[in-house]
């Protein structure tokens, strides 16, 4: 049978140790299974509401204090108890308090619980974000939560699958970020409908890993049961760097069948995308949005929160002063990316630049808190959905893009093509260092 990369690592996680193919239902067993404050509590009443007495692997279960942290309300604080009360009760160990982690799907990679073949279901719907290291990764409701961890196993349709090729030469200026959107423009924000989105082609080896995340990341935008990267030199090179040895990769069979498939020319997305308010999909040249006046730009959330998008930032921001009129929040995915960007002196670069900046929280980016928008104000995200009244007001518009582009935006006040501020050679340097980016 000629597999997909989704039907390969279902096959492999299929209790019943058979091949699969997509429309089968089977029963999976999940290696990681991610609850967070936002959706966990829900899980425990489920989990106890099915008469569960104990979790079936706890040492498969991770738990992030993330969405609400730190605490902004009597609520909130209330659920960090509840998540609290229920790690130790049911004994698991992989538990991440405030200041010990960060936001979970750039945590989990980054502590090692990623492999590439693994199978995750979390709380969570951009639990996506894992395919960027060649794994599968989808958000379950809280009920299917429950039974997983109570039978430590769930059920799982087989996705049918859509393939995606990037080749040719990388533009200035253009990221991961601008790569999905491209994707999403063109499918629709339905267009991948419980599919597996599978990415591959030569021209993702001008990408970096961080990149990767923001392109999984968003394949829910589109509707997807996961998004994932198929197994190339990158991958295999942060496999090696992780483990130490190489895991198994995933590639999908020559001849596999894809209900769809699309090649891009990276040289033909010659510039930075935006979406417009109020969807993901919604998705322009900048060149079509130039102009438009930011109140406030935030740089973060669960796979723009990176290393590489802080480096992306800073670069532009360096010596420069966040426009008058605008305000500027940077918010680093976890403590490590923290400390290293303090190394970096990324940190002290934001700060001079007038930045205002977070500790690791999903906070602003689904509209909790650390930095809603007023009635009638304009944002510009790293973040995955511009949804109205996603960052506080409904009566607020959010534009979505990559870091450079946010970064030039907070520089000069309105959305701004990052080549009007800084030089792509000397930003290739300072970002990727010997990355293969042209």
């Amino acid at each position: 049978m000629k597999q997909t990369i989704a039907e390969k690592i279902l096959s492999k996680k299929n209790i019943e140790r058979k091949e699969v193919k997509a429309g089968d239902i089977i029963l999976g067993k999940p290696d990681v299974i991610l609850i967070n404050d936002a959706s966990g509590p829900l899980t425990f009443i489920q989990f106890r509401n099915i008469g569960a007495k104990k979790v079936a692997d706890p040492q498969s279960v991770i738990v992030v204090l993330d969405h609400f942290s730190p605490p902004p309300s009597l609520s909130a604080a209330e659920a960090f108890k509840e998540t609290r009360k229920f790690v130790q009760e049911y004994e698991i160990p992989n538990f991440f308090e405030i200041g010990k982690g960060g936001i979970e799907h750039t945590l989990l990679p980054e502590k090692g619980f990623i492999k590439p073949g693994s199978l995750i279901i979390g709380g969570d719907s951009h639990t996506c974000t894992y395919g960027a290291f060649n794994a599968f990764g989808t958000g379950l409701g809280s009920t299917d939560i429950a039974v997983a961890l109570a039978l430590g196993y769930t059920w799982f349709l087989v996705p049918e699958s859509q393939r995606f090729k990037f080749e040719g030469r990388r533009m200035p200026f253009v990221s991961g970020k601008d790569l999905i959107l491209r994707v999403i423009k063109d499918i629709g924000v339905d267009g991948a409908t419980y599919q597996s989105m599978e990415f591959t082609g030569n021209g993702l080896l001008q990408f970096n890993i961080d990149e990767y995340m923001a392109l999984c990341n968003m394949a829910v935008e589109a509707g997807a049961k996961t998004g994932i990267v198929e197994a190339n030199e990158n991958i295999a090179k942060w496999a090696v760097s992780k483990f130490g040895d190489l895991p198994e990769l995933i590639k999908a069979d020559e001849n596999a069948e894809y209900i769809n498939s699309i090649e891009y020319n990276l040289s033909e997305i010659d510039e930075p995308l935006v979406a417009k308010p109020h969807s993901p999909g919604n998705v322009v040249n900048i060149s079509e949005v130039e102009g438009i006046h930011v109140d406030q730009v935030y740089i973060g959330n669960c796979a723009n929160g990176t290393l590489t998008d802080l480096r992306q930032a800073a670069f532009v921001l360096k010596g420069r002063n966040v426009a008058k009129g605008t305000r500027l929040i940077v918010v680093p995915a976890t403590q490590q990316i923290y400390k290293q960007a303090i190394k970096e002196g990324l940190i002290d670069i934001f700060l001079e630049a007038g930045a205002s900046i977070s500790t690791p929280t999903c906070g602003a980016c689904f509209g909790g808190h650390m930095g809603l928008l007023s009635d009638g104000e304009v944002a510009i995200a790293t973040t995955n959905r511009n949804f109205r009244g996603r960052m506080g007001s409904a009566k607020a518009e959010i534009y979505l893009a990559n870091a450079f582009v946010a970064a030039a935006s907070a520089v000069t006040g309105y959305i701004t093509n990052p080549k009007k501020v800084v030089d792509w050679e000397e930003a290739k340097k300072f970002v990727y260092g010997d990355h293969n980016v042209n």
